[in-house]
């Protein structure tokens, strides 16, 4: 969603309900998605790669993350899914690195949800060098070793790959999701699908969840037929 000032109200399970009905049935390009103009290239072969631009300190991000991760777990191995953290300006770096001296050392699924509680439900910034290896270090990391990983070469042109999918993908506001290198979606772009206005949070994923169903479907049967061998024309009969 957009880096807005105001948070949404949190729903009940009565409103979420009611929600669902109100998801685009048929999303539309332009509507509840849009397509890239240049796709970008995928690298997770016949699957769908399904990517994630996000920042730890948006209030967006961390109350999406239970509704996205449950939805992963739902497509399997229909999809590859990846994050990438983005940086709006300089002082986003040091979470960006965060994010993949965790990834480097194989502890974000550990310690991404601790990451998002400490910063949304306990109010640490966690937005600067010193803090957030202090951090990493009461959670039974060695400080050393993080540190060290933190400011590794390897972390350094992750973050850099990063800008440059932030560009490519003309991302604006967080969470975004891309799909197959050639869509996006979000809850703030599934709006529009539901009148426009505004909607309560939980409606606004359940919207972007039923889009993102819509376009894995779209994208697997696209990559199917894009693979799928030309068939030969049939040799002309000599008169």
């Amino acid at each position: 969603m957009r880096l807005l000032p105001k948070l949404f109200v949190t729903l009940g399970l009565s409103l979420l309900a009611l929600s669902v009905s109100a998801a685009p049935d048929n999303p539309k390009n332009g509507v509840d998605f849009r397509t890239l103009d240049k796709v970008q290239q995928t690298d997770s072969g016949e699957k769908v790669e399904v990517t994630e631009f996000f920042w730890y300190s948006c209030p967006h991000c961390h109350a999406f993350e239970p509704a996205l991760e449950s939805w992963i777990k739902k497509q399997g191995d229909n999809i590859v899914f990846k994050r990438v953290p983005i940086a709006f300006n300089e002082s986003f770096v040091p979470q960006q690195r965060l994010y993949y001296a965790l990834e480097a050392l194989g502890l974000t699924a550990q310690l991404n949800p601790k990451v998002f509680n400490a910063i949304h439900v306990e109010r640490q910034p966690l937005d600067k060098d010193a803090s957030i290896a202090d951090f990493i270090a009461k959670q039974g990391v060695d400080k050393q070793k993080f540190v060290a990983m933190y400011n590794s070469f390897g972390v350094q042109s992750k973050v850099r790959i990063a800008s440059q999918l932030q560009a490519a993908y003309k991302i604006d506001g967080v969470p975004t999701i891309a799909i197959g290198g050639r869509y996006i979606t979000s809850p703030s772009i599934a709006a529009a699908g539901l009148g426009g206005g505004r909607q309560p949070e939980a409606a606004l994923q359940t919207a972007a969840l039923k889009v993102m169903d819509y376009l894995v479907a779209r994208t697997a049967k696209e990559q199917g037929e894009a693979a799928r061998p030309p068939v030969a024309a049939a040799p002309s009969k000599k008169k």
